[in-house]
């Protein structure tokens, strides 16, 4: 029977590491790949030494596959222009649909690879992406975007897994024990300190001071520029008659002015989601839906109406930002989402 054959995404951290020496250890013909994705030459030399000396330990080839030129026109600029468009984007959930799963696939196909692995904290079954079983640190939801014709090639050895233990046994190997101590990578690997500074290091003017309105389209006060700020955010601009908290309920870049309300005016029991990727052929169903990373999944009702679904919450959710991801469970299993219009 023939040894099947897999590429791995290696970054050089830990997680991807163990994943590449799981692979290697469940018998598999393992190809290491690290994607260079930016300009930040210190942190590739870091990390490709990293991976080559993993790569050395598990005797397997690896590559540097340099794709700055994709990753700039299907992650950096729609993030640079969502925000210039006063919404709240989700680059990783670009980036895991266009490069990861995407130019990656093509590349193992070109090297005649089977299969895909990554050190996502996530479980697949072929046809469905479940949470890992490390809630902590489950990976589904930035994984809603990838396209279903390809789930049936990954795998993803850390699902299963709880990271402190991992980062235990990593600690037992002496070509691994540096890794399980290092800093873990930011979410949004490009954004070095903050979003804003990102953002002007490609030229962006973030800074561009406007008005800042009630809902009845009064002014009340003055931002220092739209970019700054995101639905929710509660400081950061000059409302200086109110005696209240107030809270950004909405960005209109247009008109360079946010909108604020009061807290119970930011809470909102529907919403309406576009550019969909579902895993289910499913129109109308009950669920449970993140409308960010961090929040806890909520009951609600969805409806797909031509490429848009309507999204009826059970409870009243705190500042669904546009822009950002919905993504549709039932219970541990994704059935795909989309973005918040």
């Amino acid at each position: 029977m023939a040894t099947k054959k897999v590429i791995v995404a290696m970054s050089g951290g830990v997680d991807s590491s163990m994943t590449a020496k799981r692979m290697v250890d469940a018998g598999y013909e393992v190809y290491g790949v690290y994607l260079k994705l930016h300009d930040k030459e210190e942190s590739h030399a870091v990390n490709i030494a990293n991976v080559e000396k993993v790569a050395k330990y598990l005797g397997i080839k690896y590559e540097v596959v340099p794709l700055s030129q994709s990753f700039q026109k299907f992650v950096i600029n729609p993030f640079i222009e969502h925000y210039k468009s006063g919404l709240t984007p989700n680059p990783c959930t670009f980036c895991n649909r266009e490069i990861k799963f995407g130019a990656l696939a093509k590349f193992a196909d070109d090297k005649g690879y089977d299969y895909l692995a990554t050190g996502h904290y996530v479980r697949c079954d072929g046809e469905f992406f479940y949470e890992a079983v490390d809630k902590s640190k489950d990976q589904s939801y930035f994984l809603f975007n990838v396209k279903k014709e390809i789930l049936p090639r990954l795998l993803f050895p850390l699902g299963e897994s709880i990271k402190s233990e991992l980062k235990e046994e990593a600690l037992l190997i002496p070509e691994f024990a540096s890794l399980s101590t290092q800093k873990e990578s930011s979410e949004i690997c490009f954004v070095e300190d903050t979003y804003i500074e990102t953002l002007k290091e490609f030229g962006v003017d973030t800074d561009i001071s406007g008005k800042v309105v009630d809902e009845e389209g009064r002014e009340v006060g003055v931002h220092r520029g739209f970019m700054h700020y995101t639905v929710g955010q509660r400081k950061g601009f000059d409302v200086p008659l109110s005696h209240v908290p107030l809270y950004v309920k909405e960005i209109d870049s247009a008109a360079n002015k946010i909108v604020v309300c009061t807290k119970d005016g930011i809470f909102a029991d529907s919403l309406e989601v576009g550019s969909l990727n579902m895993f289910t052929e499913l129109k109308e169903f009950e669920c449970e839906v993140k409308v960010r990373y961090r929040s806890e999944k909520t009951p609600a009702s969805v409806k797909i109406e031509g490429d848009k679904a309507i999204v009826h919450l059970k409870n009243p959710q705190f500042a669904i930002a546009k822009g950002q991801a919905a993504v549709f469970y039932d219970k541990e299993r994704a059935l795909g989402g989309g973005y918040i219009l």
